[in-house]
């Protein structure tokens, strides 16, 4: 195929055509990130879904941060999914982690409102 008809033209529009193992080596982590995502959303949906002795205020907060994080999670894959293919095609150095600090954050947060909800609730 050529890289007219490739999407995103940003990305494969620029430099050369990668050894395929590093393409597809990238195309892991994104997937990966997709999965952590699905698994975010899931937890906040049974958070909520669950009578479980959480108090209530604290229980939706938990489930609201962990589907948001769910939500932009695949969005911050994608991004970096296209930088780190850019910078393989341009034979460059790879782009440091971007969204580590946002699903660190978001779930040390949940985690910490549960139990907060544990122990209130």
């Amino acid at each position: 195929m050529s890289d007219e008809r490739r999407f995103p033209r940003w990305v494969y529009g620029t430099g050369s055509e990668p050894d395929a193992r590093f393409s597809l080596a990238n195309e892991r982590t994104f997937l990966a990130w997709i999965r952590t995502s699905l698994a975010l959303l899931a937890g906040g949906v049974a958070l909520e879904a669950l009578e479980l002795p959480v108090q209530p205020d604290l229980r939706f907060a938990a489930a609201l941060v962990l589907v948001s994080v769910g939500l932009l999670a695949p969005v911050l894959a994608w991004v970096g999914w296209a930088r780190a293919e850019r910078a393989v095609r341009l034979r460059s150095s790879l782009p440091a982690p971007s969204a580590f600090g946002l699903l660190v954050l978001g779930v040390c947060l949940a985690g910490g409102l549960v139990l907060v909800g544990l122990v209130v609730g």
